[in-house]
């Protein structure tokens, strides 16, 4: 039996909610096998983020050597990148990998706590330059570039519309052509939404390590994190995390 292989290179919430934890959770409720290469480990909760430690670049990399000469990748996904030196050395071991790649942008927690700088932020565009998709949302679209984005580094865009204002939200993918598709849906009214962004690109990435076309592996990645969101159990003081759909249909 195979399995889906994902790297997930990202960094760590000691809360559980975003981060390598919610990567993990994901991944695994939808049928691949998670791997990880952490680029900082922080102090977290649903409050806020109280500490980031970076790991150097080469641990980094190192990380993903051992599991790519190993076991091997089918996908990698990006989340938190803690340096510009990381981005730098992340994108230049992932050009050599035929593989999708699917860049979660991070740069501010759902709690607001900036996680990326100004020199993390403009080395951005290296993994830009090597994804399939890019998953902003509207402050990180904004801070990267606009929609141009996706026709300067011939990739796909999810912009994602959850900091929109008003009952209905709006996803759009947007390719180097213009928009490919866009989802609506009315928002879901809780303050446990912490990990979102992080759900939501692992659930993509599990889709096409699974050989599921794009616009798919997004529409099943959506409906994970809406039935996430439902099922948030309420845990912290602040922005708390989603739930785990343990029975969630992975061929949905």
């Amino acid at each position: 039996m195979s399995i889906a292989r994902i790297l997930i290179i990202a960094g760590s919430d000691s809360g559980g909610g975003a981060g390598i934890q919610a990567d993990i959770r994901t991944v695994t409720l939808l049928g691949g096998h998670a791997m990880t290469a952490i680029t900082a480990v922080t102090a977290q909760n649903t409050t806020g983020v109280q500490g980031v430690h970076a790991i150097p670049a080469e641990m980094v990399v190192q990380q993903m050597d051992s599991v790519i000469g190993d076991i091997g990748v089918d996908a990698v996904k990006i989340g938190m990148i803690g340096s510009a030196g990381t981005a730098a050395a992340v994108a230049d071991r992932l050009a050599a990998l035929d593989v999708p790649i699917v860049f979660d942008p991070v740069m501010v927690a759902t709690s607001g706590s900036v996680l990326a700088d100004e020199a993390t932020i403009a080395a951005f565009e290296r993994l830009m330059a090597v994804a399939t998709l890019v998953t902003p949302n509207i402050p990180e679209l904004a801070a990267l570039g606009g929609e141009e984005i996706a026709v300067r580094f011939g990739t796909h865009v999810l912009a994602k519309g959850g900091h929109g204002e008003g009952p209905m939200l709006t996803d759009r993918l947007i390719g180097p052509g213009g928009v490919l598709k866009a989802w609506s849906n009315a928002r879901i009214d809780t303050p446990h939404n912490h990990g979102t962004g992080c759900t939501l690109a692992s659930a993509i990435v599990t889709g096409l390590a699974q050989g599921r076309d794009l616009i798919d592996a997004i529409e099943r990645a959506r409906k994970y994190v809406r039935e996430a969101l439902a099922l948030a159990p309420g845990l912290g003081q602040g922005r708390g995390p989603m739930g785990s759909p343990l029975g969630f249909h992975v061929h949905a």
